[in-house]
């Protein structure tokens, strides 16, 4: 074996643009945690999450198939922190988002989805920037897909959505309390127990 094998995520191939695409048409409820200070759709432009387009070519807006996969996403992202605090959970609440009609995205959670398009596991784990180029040549795919559909990075059996704002107007959102907020105590202790969570009172 070498050593450091297999090393950074390859680039997208020269031929993608001719590949065929899994595609998953997905219609249901998705989940997102955001902060109470700003609207909870927020199609980010800025190169700073995975799946962002490299140069500011379009938005995306990051989703999670349920509320454990909306947490960990947002406040699992440091790896090995096993603790939250109450301030923080005061700050974000819970969002359902919903879409007008079926999204049709990118599935590299079936079997086979990765591999017709030259990918691996290393798109959803490993370094930002190549997964940026993925996206934005994913994106450029004559299909036009709707965006990305992969298993969340600290919770693999979980999916999560990188949705590209070719679809913006086709969301509404329902706004939830504080993640803290008494109404969602059975819920957030279920989530910290998944995760192993500690909760501090800061």
């Amino acid at each position: 074996m070498k050593v450091g094998h297999p090393g950074p995520h390859p680039e997208p191939p020269n031929d993608l643009a001719s590949r065929k695409l899994l595609i998953r048409r997905i219609h249901r409820v998705w989940f997102r945690v955001y902060s109470l200070d700003y609207h909870p759709i927020y199609f980010g432009r800025k190169p700073q999450n995975r799946f962002d387009a490299p140069a500011g070519e379009f938005g995306v807006l990051y989703m999670g198939v349920d509320e454990h996969c909306a947490f960990i996403e947002t406040l699992g992202q440091d790896t090995g922190i096993r603790v939250v605090t109450s301030s923080a959970l005061k700050k974000r609440g819970w969002a359902q988002i919903k879409s007008r009609r079926e999204l049709a995205l990118v599935d590299l959670v079936k079997s086979g989805g990765l591999a017709r398009i030259g990918a691996d596991a290393r798109l959803f784990a490993g370094n930002h920037d190549i997964a940026r180029r993925w996206s934005k040549a994913l994106w450029e795919h004559p299909l036009k897909p709707d965006g990305i559909y992969y298993p969340a990075r600290h919770d693999p059996k979980r999916a999560a959505c990188a949705l590209y704002d070719r679809c913006e107007t086709l969301v509404s959102v329902k706004r939830g309390r504080s993640l803290f907020d008494p109404k969602h105590r059975e819920l957030l202790e279920r989530v910290l127990n998944t995760y192993g969570f500690g909760l501090i009172d800061a």
